[in-house]
């Protein structure tokens, strides 16, 4: 899967609501009522990540959810992310 421009990045992002670009990476950050709620959101993404085989990179503060979406075997940012990225905002 081929690497999206700058500009193709751009315009994912105008329609993947919270998503931001952060050190090469599609990053969301979530907060919750309570960590038992996060982790109901954790354990949802993973459901997805999983029959994507693309996996995020999750940090998990007590309430706050984190979520960093990359290819990495194709060294940036690609179609595959947006769809992972499009796909949590639906769990929402």
């Amino acid at each position: 899967m081929s690497v999206l421009s700058s500009a193709e990045i751009a315009a994912e992002l105008e329609s993947l609501t919270g998503w931001r670009m952060e050190g090469g990476k599609l990053v969301r950050d979530f907060s919750f009522t309570d960590f038992r709620e996060a982790m109901s959101f954790v354990n949802a993404v993973a459901v997805i990540a999983e029959k994507a085989g693309h996996h995020p990179d999750m940090d998990i503060r007590y309430n706050k959810v984190r979520l960093a979406v990359v290819s990495h075997d194709a060294g940036g940012i690609t179609k595959k992310d947006v769809s992972l990225a499009n796909q949590v905002g639906g769990i929402l």
